[in-house]
């Protein structure tokens, strides 16, 4: 049984610990202008195109997601808080928390990793904003989706940080290859029909991840 109450327990709960330690939010904005530094070494002199800038600023914001969701649960575990939350709230409550979280922080560190990159790029080869805030949007909302149930599964394995991107990079492959499409489609001021498909795909996914991780939840936080 989902209470509301709980679940909005656990998130703040979340935001306030994301908050003193600034775990995700200092990595991804590490990893953000490691990443950007490197690529304008790189790039030097050579103009980026649209394609290459769609594909990178979306490595950069998989890996910085990655990065800032893979603690949902792992942290749980390494305080040793695990056992109290599962006395403390229902399983459904602890998951829609932990996924209301997720979705919260991974769409503020894209739009920051987006910020950051096109800081340097250049925030002309955004055309069409409408098209680009959804991209941001359902692609954050799709990636925390995927990443709220792996960070469950991985949470009492002994390479963690090494198993999350192998779990999550094929489940969430599909949401790579239709943001950088979308992206590039705001670059390139597409009409928003053209993408319209797109974007229904990425809501569908999410809602598709999130009904299934909500059904086998109670299964994996109780082993």
């Amino acid at each position: 049984m989902i209470t509301l109450k709980s679940s909005i327990a656990v998130f703040r709960k979340d935001l306030a610990s994301e908050f003193r330690r600034r775990y995700a939010i200092s990595s991804i904005v590490l990893f953000v202008l490691t990443s950007v530094s490197v690529i304008i070494f790189s790039t030097k002199g050579e103009t980026l195109t649209e394609a290459m800038a769609a594909a990178i600023l979306w490595v950069v914001m998989f890996f910085g997601s990655m990065t800032g969701l893979s603690k949902s649960f792992i942290s749980e575990e390494e305080r040793g808080t695990a056992l109290l939350l599962q006395i403390a709230a229902p399983a459904s409550s602890v998951y829609f928390g932990k996924l209301l979280f997720n979705i919260v922080l991974d769409i503020s560190l894209n739009i920051l990793a987006a910020f950051l990159f096109f800081l340097f790029f250049g925030f002309e080869f955004i055309k069409n904003f409408t098209i680009f805030f959804l991209t941001l949007t359902l692609g954050s909302l799709a990636l925390a989706s995927a990443s709220t149930v792996i960070s469950a599964i991985i949470a009492k394995a002994r390479s963690k940080n090494a198993l999350f991107p192998v779990l999550s990079f094929p489940l969430v492959l599909p949401i790579i290859l239709i943001g950088v499409e979308t992206t590039l489609a705001s670059f390139q001021n597409a009409e928003f029909s053209f993408v319209a498909g797109s974007f229904r795909l990425l809501f569908a996914y999410s809602g598709v991840m999130i009904t299934a991780s909500y059904m086998l939840f109670g299964f994996i936080w109780k082993e």
